[in-house]
């Protein structure tokens, strides 16, 4: 089983400079220490939580200081940008670092960026749909033109062509049924998190992509990372108390979000209280993985049997509370005590 850590939250009251640079010094250790991934999150219009707003510039910086480390965006919003520009950005990265990127790919269930950006949200999932088809066939180095809804072109050819062929490794995010379905009929692999669902919702979900993806007839078994909010303490009790603050204010943020989310609003408002109402037993036993050592071993092989994952995805600082010192000794026995059980 594979494992990475998912960057994109500022602890509170960090300056920008110096998230960072605490940032890459975590990318520094994760190196060390034999991480396998560093996952890279595109937060927009938010300062107080993050300042991960271009995740191909923090890619490349991230290839460029690192020899063995992969790299990936969890996840890149293609409605946003140009699909030219985002197939020319990528395949740099993936040049820059000889074949160790890899393409997390979504839309976000927040059109706050989108507003932002001028994109009107309702646009998302037909914009996205013809990024990708883009963005696929410029890797291809010849010259191609496409007429669509949003983008026309005519004869272009993108440079350079990824360093892995026939391109780096594409990721999707899924958080509803009808995306899931999608992922699996288009052959991707799958970024699933439980930030608006719990795992046994997760589990249903995973059944009928499985499903899907063997109906379409793709060959082989489809690949699945949960991102997943993770602490490793020295004893399981400190494990247990020391993220509690932390986790507890991400699912009231959690919330907040869900209030200004897409979709139907009595879906939102549904979700929105669910996670308000979060006992924090309920958080420990379906949305995180928390323990000692041996209390992680055994809870990720029973997520890996129950859900068939193959990669984990650590979010080491849910909520931005936890202390540098604490997340980089979480990221230390996640490595050194838990890692080798799993290798």
């Amino acid at each position: 089983m594979k494992f990475g850590i998912f960057m994109g939250e500022t602890r509170r009251g960090l300056g920008q400079a110096a998230a960072f640079h605490e940032a890459f010094g975590l990318v520094d250790a994760a190196e060390a220490w034999g991480l396998d991934g560093v996952w890279l999150g595109e937060i927009h219009f938010t300062p107080a939580r993050s300042v991960l707003s271009a995740p191909l510039v923090v890619a490349g910086a991230i290839a460029a200081r690192t020899r063995r480390l992969r790299v990936g965006t969890a996840v890149h919003l293609l409605p946003l940008n140009n699909p030219l520009h985002i197939a020319e950005e990528v395949a740099t990265v993936d040049q820059v670092s000889e074949g160790r990127f890899a393409f997390g790919i979504g839309r976000s269930g927040s059109p706050r960026a989108y507003e932002g950006y001028g994109i009107p949200y309702a646009e998302s999932q037909a914009r996205f749909r013809e990024a990708l088809e883009i963005i696929r066939e410029a890797w291809k180095g010849e010259p191609f033109s496409y007429q669509g809804e949003f983008y026309r072109f005519e004869t272009t050819v993108v440079s350079p062509r990824p360093y892995q062929q026939p391109h780096p490794p594409i990721r999707m995010a899924a958080n509803s049924e009808e995306t899931f379905l999608l992922v699996a009929r288009l052959g991707l692999s799958l970024f699933v998190g439980l930030r608006s669902m719990d795992i046994p919702e997760l589990r249903s979900h995973l059944r009928a992509y499985r499903k899907a993806w063997q109906e379409t007839g793709h060959a082989g078994e489809a690949s699945v990372h949960l991102r997943i909010p993770l602490y490793a303490g020295t004893t399981e009790k400190a494990a247990l108390e020391e993220p509690r603050e932390s986790i507890t204010y991400y699912f009231r943020r959690q919330a907040e979000f869900a209030r200004s989310a897409a979709g139907p609003a009595d879906r939102r408002e549904a979700l929105a209280e669910q996670l308000a109402n979060l006992s924090y037993e309920q958080i420990l036993q379906t949305r995180v993985a928390f323990g000692s050592a041996a209390g992680l071993i055994d809870r990720l092989t029973r997520l890996r049997e129950e859900l068939g994952v193959d990669g984990i995805v650590a979010e080491m600082n849910p909520g931005g509370l936890i202390p540098a010192e604490r997340e980089r000794q979480s990221l230390r026995i996640l490595t050194h005590q838990v890692m080798p059980a799993f290798k």
